[in-house]
């Protein structure tokens, strides 16, 4: 009890009341975005998918309580096991009666109707896993005493920690959910102190090797769905709108008829027209019931909320805290990327959610998780300092 006071003291207090106000922020406006989905298509109450948001919310902050209070030296040891764990998971999805198929990602599994999706969990233990193996070799890879073959094992062991996950998950086809995990490596592996000679040969090799699989998969049959290779229809979606950018086009309809100060709570016209307009879609709903003031309020918090866990990434008095922080925050970063790319029709609308603001168990919860390392690292900070 008194590490978790003692926690809760040092921890980083304008990121939490930041996270949380967008969180009671996206909790109340699931009550207008669900309303269609939850009368007219399911027939349950209103208030159905806010009180399954705010179980998943309560959730959350349950287990981070764990985890604020768990000092990273232990990541060493829960960092593989979770890893392993979230694998063997992710593998049941593909090879078990448990996996579910939902809009063309077969990445669920389905258990006596609850569902969760293990990818979520991935890009967490992947960027904790990735952290770890580049603080163990940071000193033997800068090192010009160290064999170049004992090098490239060591790069090696880091790649494969952090390609595995996307590897599954593209045969799983979520197309969003591989960009971002395989995005998030990315960012970890350049800013890593992997020498660039190293770094330009890894990937060249991975870049050959992807292609090779990708080329052998698209060779027993479509890499897409039907339903997926439509949201690559994502240019002038209103002059398609009946080949894929119905979604995409009433959308910009929903934006463009909120206005400066918006239509008002409840007052969504478009909320009938749009598919998913709690989850993928929620920020067009948001734009027309509250208009652009609100909006523009949102898109400030983000920049600090990301400016904060930047900020922690680079006082950390640990290599693996630093890395871990940078990736939660690419992590955060492209999930606000692709979900507004996709509904402002920059790119395909791939179903990632917004976060904060879109309703979902298993995001919700790993988001939750991963801003509670990030405090933990912030309380890390702060003692350190004391000291």
């Amino acid at each position: 009890m008194k590490s978790l006071v003692r926690a809760l003291k040092n921890m980083d207090k304008p990121l939490f009341f930041v996270t949380m106000l967008l969180f009671l922020f996206g909790l109340l406006n699931i009550v207008s975005a669900s309303s269609q989905t939850a009368v007219l298509k399911y027939h349950s109450t209103l208030y159905s998918y806010f009180y399954r948001q705010l179980a998943t919310i309560a959730l959350g902050l349950i287990v981070s309580t764990f985890i604020i209070k768990t000092p990273t030296k232990s990541y060493k040891l829960m960092g593989p096991f979770f890893y392993i764990v979230v694998f063997f998971t992710s593998l049941a999805v593909s090879f078990s009666s448990f996996g579910a198929d939902y809009s063309g990602n077969n990445n669920w599994i389905n258990i006596k109707g609850f569902t969760f999706q293990p990818s979520e969990f991935a890009k967490i233990v992947m960027v904790v896993c990735v952290a770890l193996l580049i603080e163990k070799y940071t000193t033997k890879l800068s090192s010009p005493k160290v064999e170049p073959r004992d090098k490239y094992t060591m790069i090696g062991k880091i790649l494969i920690t952090g390609l595995l996950f996307p590897g599954i998950i593209f045969m799983q086809k979520d197309l969003g959910t591989m960009i971002i995990i395989t995005s998030i490596f990315m960012v970890l592996f350049l800013t890593s102190t992997v020498p660039w000679e190293y770094k330009f040969r890894s990937l060249g090799l991975c870049a050959i090797l992807g292609v090779i699989m990708f080329m052998m998969y698209a060779s027993k049959g479509s890499v897409l769905s039907g339903a997926q290779s439509s949201r690559f229809n994502f240019f002038d979606p209103c002059s398609r709108y009946e080949e894929g950018g119905y979604q995409i086009c009433n959308g910009f309809i929903a934006i463009n008829s909120g206005g400066i100060f918006g239509n008002g709570i409840g007052n969504s016209k478009q909320i009938s027209y749009i598919p998913e307009s709690h989850t993928d879609s929620v920020f067009a709903i948001i734009a027309e019931q509250y208009g652009l003031i609100l909006t523009t309020l949102i898109f400030i918090a983000y920049a600090f909320i990301l400016k904060r866990i930047l900020n922690i990434s680079m006082n950390s008095e640990s290599i693996k805290g630093r890395y871990i922080c940078l990736g939660i925050a690419t992590y955060i970063f492209l999930h606000i990327l692709v979900n507004l790319g996709g509904l402002f029709g920059v790119m395909p609308l791939t179903g990632v959610p917004l976060p904060f603001l879109s309703y979902g168990g298993s995001f919700t919860i790993a988001l939750i998780c991963s801003l509670a390392i990030v405090q933990r690292i912030a309380v890390e900070n702060k003692l350190t300092k004391k000291k």
